[in-house]
């Protein structure tokens, strides 16, 4: 662990995302601090927005992916009914060369959208260490902790009563690792803030009322926070878990409906998303189909998102739920404009394109010099390339091939030395 930056994400791939996207954060709370509107739920808003945006383009190609695939499905179908039960070794490549042929009409990958899932995971990952350890990142954010977190390391009993608190269970490793019991200050103050940064209502009024001596710079850095974290009237540090128990306990019918707008939002726009995406069809009926397995999960999935969104948004901090709304939102406009741009695109002419293009590659691969086929082609499809030669080229080829062998230029342990051997030791023997 950083024992200087707080607990930002140490993750050989994720870290050094969320580094990156922490700065993007931080610059994004500058600005609206110097136009007077320093509020990291309009950070968060702004911030996921922005990424989104630089996603865009790998969010196009898998769109496009999942329809061109919906409509290429009958012919892989037709395909795979063709050769099935075949296992034999020319039946597989067979099958193998068609689909082939058949992805490059259509102009996509057989890998399908699974490179841009590969590369948008580690993001989204990063996107959540982010918002979830704002002080990590965010500089401003972190110096509104000061000094309040140094008078804390300095008064007696400060630290066993963090402890106490329902925000500091997460970080009990830190609380017992070697840096923090050897009293390195440093360490000590940003385990405190990290705790504090997920603290509630409540566990800063049984901080208050615990150590009166420090109390005006407890209330400061509440206060300072509080102006941070609020958004349209909520404390977006709050879950709305405890804004629900806060609003039963106190009768207040507008804290019940804001309590309850967060996970609700969450998961409806979630919802509404999940069903605007092109849904991957089966590519057969077989339920021994892994890629029909496969389309089933995610079907699955797309149900389970929705609720999984309003559960976590409701006992999580609101402004996790703000980034997963906020998120959901712009997917939603970015999802009908891309529908819309897909389905105006001529489905005919992109594949009469994606043909003349594969045929222009079969051409430039029969052009290219028979030797060096011969020295990158898989042996199975010796025979089947062999057969497409005239007399004269394999005629050609062999004499090549033996001057190449009478110059010792060759490797004594290939395939081509063997023959010859074999070659020498009949005539040798007539």
């Amino acid at each position: 662990m950083n024992l200087i930056a707080l607990t930002q994400y140490q993750g050989k791939i994720v870290g050094p995302i969320a580094w990156l996207l922490g700065h993007i954060m931080n610059w994004i709370f500058i600005v609206l601090d110097k136009i007077g509107i320093p509020s990291t739920g309009l950070a968060i808003i702004l911030f996921t927005f922005f990424m989104y945006m630089l996603l865009l383009p790998l969010t196009y190609k898998q769109q496009k992916f999942s329809k061109l695939q919906a409509k290429m499905n009958p012919e892989l179908q037709a395909i795979q009914a063709k050769y099935k039960g075949k296992k034999d070794n020319d039946s597989m490549l067979a099958q193998q060369e068609e689909i082939k042929a058949l992805y490059a009409k259509y102009g996509v990958s057989q890998t399908g959208s699974c490179v841009q899932l590969l590369i948008q995971f580690p993001v989204m990952i990063a996107l959540y260490r982010v918002i979830y350890s704002m002080p990590a990142y965010v500089t401003q954010v972190k110096e509104a902790f000061y000094p309040l977190v140094s008078n804390l390391r300095e008064t007696a009993g400060a630290s066993e009563f963090i402890q106490t608190l329902s925000s500091a269970n997460q970080y009990s490793k830190q609380f017992s690792s070697e840096a923090f019991t050897s009293g390195d200050a440093t360490y000590i103050e940003n385990t405190f803030i990290d705790v504090l940064n997920k603290a509630s209502s409540a566990d800063w009024s049984a901080l208050t009322e615990k150590f009166t001596s420090i109390g005006d710079s407890i209330t400061k850095t509440h206060d300072l926070l509080n102006q941070y974290n609020s958004f349209l009237g909520l404390n977006i540090a709050d879950s709305p878990s405890y804004m629900f128990k806060t609003a039963f306990a106190d009768k207040s019918f507008i804290m019940f409906i804001a309590a309850l707008s967060i996970p609700v939002l969450a998961g409806f726009t979630n919802w509404i998303n999940m069903k605007l995406m092109p849904q991957a069809a089966p590519t057969s009926n077989d339920p021994n189909d892994q890629a029909a397995q496969m389309a089933n999960s995610m079907k699955t999935m797309n149900m389970m998102m929705p609720v999984m969104s309003l559960v976590f948004t409701f006992t999580l901090p609101a402004g996790l739920g703000l980034y997963w709304i906020a998120g959901a939102v712009f997917r939603i406009f970015q999802q009908i404009i891309i529908n819309k741009h897909i389905d105006s695109i001529d489905i005919d002419a992109e594949i009469e394109k994606n043909t003349e293009k594969y045929k222009k590659k079969l051409e430039a691969q029969k052009e290219t010099p028979q030797m060096n086929r011969y020295a990158n082609m898989n042996t199975r499809s010796v025979s089947s390339i062999g057969s497409t030669l005239t007399e004269a080229e394999k005629e050609a080829g062999i004499k090549k091939a033996n001057d190449i062998y009478a110059k010792g230029n060759i490797n004594k342990k290939s395939l081509l030395a063997r023959a010859n051997m074999v070659k020498e030791f009949d005539n040798n023997n007539n």
